[in-house]
């Protein structure tokens, strides 16, 4: 029996990255365990912002009014996720990147089955250790990290492979009604946001318990 679960998220969200450490929190409650396929769909929040990314506090200022203002939001973020184990690091973001080629890293290990583990490595890079995942160099790294051949992962960062892709995915998840991330399907359900995580353990359950009925019923066919 295997679960799906559907993330539609960006690298730049710190909600992505909670939502996804609580998924994983809620799934370890799950008993019996399920077997899940992952499936990560991109979406860019800043879909104009320059390839090279931008200085973030010189970004944030203008998009929120003020540093202070930036920084204030930053702590409420830090404050409403403590009890979920995250590091956010924001003093050692110097860059808000473009995550188009971070999108297209997870689409080329999606292919090698390891998207989730790639989209893991690129959040907690970013939210964790500043990281400016709009380089190459740097989405080289953390591919090898992650266990890839750090050469065939340049030479597809390097050409225009995956591009179309991503930006497929991305009108249709626009098309489909998504305008804010994460944006989660499990099963039959959809949940917008960083849920709590008893919300997501409900809807595990949920789905889990659909999949047992189709089952069943299955079986009696």
């Amino acid at each position: 029996m295997t679960l799906t679960i559907e993330i539609t998220s960006d690298f730049i969200c710190p909600w992505c990255w909670v939502a996804e450490t609580r998924l994983q929190r809620a799934l370890a409650q799950l008993a019996p365990a399920v077997d899940v396929q992952w499936v990560w769909h991109p979406f860019e929040l800043n879909p104009d912002m320059p390839a090279a990314g931008l200085d973030r506090r010189t970004y944030r200022t203008q998009k929120f009014g003020s540093w202070a203002y930036s920084l204030q939001l930053d702590a409420q973020t830090v404050q409403a996720t403590q009890q979920d184990g995250l590091a956010f690091r924001y003093d050692l973001m110097t860059t808000t990147p473009n995550t188009l080629q971070a999108h297209r890293l997870t689409g080329f290990a999606a292919q090698q089955g390891q998207a989730t583990a790639m989209a893991e490595r690129l959040l907690r890079a970013y939210f964790a250790e500043g990281a400016n995942i709009a380089e190459v160099a740097v989405l080289v790294r953390l591919a090898g990290e992650v266990g890839f051949d750090q050469d065939a992962v340049k030479t597809f960062l390097d050409s225009e492979a995956g591009i179309p892709a991503v930006r497929q995915q991305e009108q249709q998840a626009i098309a489909q009604g998504v305008h804010g991330v994460p944006n989660i399907r499990i099963g039959t359900q959809v949940l917008s946001g960083a849920q709590p995580l008893a919300v997501f353990v409900t809807a595990l359950q949920a789905a889990v318990q659909d999949l047992t009925l189709q089952a069943s019923m299955g079986g009696q066919s």
